[in-house]
């Protein structure tokens, strides 16, 4: 006999679960790379990307 696995669909709070929060602009940011040198600027730059919708953004300092 095989076993049998019962299917289950995702919830549609499981399958979009922490991208809603992103839409409206609360991104959940971690640094990428610290100390990044921007050479037309002269500047530091610090490159964050969201944790949740992977969306990148730089700051420069």
């Amino acid at each position: 006999m095989t076993n049998i696995i019962p299917f289950k669909r995702p919830k549609a709070s499981e399958k979009h679960k922490g991208k809603t929060l992103c839409k409206t602009g609360f991104h959940q940011w971690i640094i990428l790379n610290e100390k990044k040198f921007d050479v037309k600027e002269g500047k530091l730059i610090t490159v964050f990307q969201c944790s949740r919708c992977g969306k990148i953004k730089n700051s420069a300092l």
